[in-house]
């Protein structure tokens, strides 16, 4: 009796929590609505920092009465769940903190800290480095015509410039989580930096393939994502490595 009365106020406290980070994100949305426009201008800023000083004038377009709307509900969602998600992270802690050991809190905790900044890094490298080199790209292929034949120019949409900058924001962002997951790994026994050295070639080939799945069809944001879950994985093979020297250190303390 007293498991189920343990088991059920368990229950109450998860929901509780959750229903507190949905609050949360709920408030964060209706304040990204109200500031939608700002949020708005700091993700075009990219678009527009490529473009500036092109002959061309360039503008963003609707072709639906809803859909300038639409975007800025896109956008206050997108920054809900932006800020939302390390606020969710830190109620699943709090509830299974309680039940953990000292020395599992600490294991756990750097991981706490570094999901929302590696998060954030790969926001960062969308937002700065890929979609102004992606935006170049694309544009490389307008051609001014001539009296034989008309000109390509681009006339890009709002929704779907929105769109794309969110969904490689959240691409980046979550790939950039594979430190994580393969130290997650590790510390359980699936995987150990001997098999990430000899599994490296294999690695390689997915991460490409990958990377062609979550980002549009062109070398530049593609390579983009490569390159740096690249350099992760290298790096996850040197932390892993580290996890695995403190354990053996800390299983001989206890011996």
């Amino acid at each position: 009796m007293a498991d189920n009365s343990s088991f059920a106020s368990h229950l109450v406290e998860l929901r509780s929590r959750l229903l507190n980070s949905l609050i949360f994100i709920f408030i964060t949305f209706i304040i990204s609505y109200i500031f939608a426009e700002d949020i708005y201008n700091f993700l075009v800023e990219p678009y527009a920092e490529a473009v500036r000083g092109d002959k061309v004038s360039r503008r963003l377009i609707f072709t639906a009465l809803h859909e300038t709307f639409i975007a800025y509900i896109k956008v206050a969602f997108f920054t809900a769940i932006f800020f939302g998600s390390p606020v969710l992270l830190i109620q699943i802690y709090k509830f299974i903190a309680p039940g953990l050991y000292k020395n599992e809190k600490q294991a756990i905790l750097p991981y706490l800290i570094s999901t929302p900044i590696l998060f954030l890094l790969g926001g960062l490298l969308v937002y700065y480095l890929v979609m102004p080199l992606a935006i170049k790209f694309f544009l490389s292929f307008e051609t001014l015509g001539s009296n034989s034949n008309l000109p390509i120019q681009l006339e890009a949409k709002v929704n779907e410039y929105l769109s794309l900058i969110m969904r490689l924001i959240f691409a980046f962002g979550i790939s950039f989580q594979l430190p994580i997951l393969l130290n997650l790994l590790a510390r359980i026994g699936v995987v150990n930096s001997n098999y990430l050295k000899t599994r490296r070639r294999y690695v390689i080939v997915l991460i490409f393939a990958l990377a062609a799945i979550l980002t549009p069809p062109d070398p530049i944001t593609q390579v983009g994502l490569a390159i740096p879950l690249l350099l992760l994985y290298e790096l996850s093979i040197f932390t892993v490595r580290f996890t695995e020297k403190k354990k053996e250190n800390e299983d001989l303390e206890d011996a």
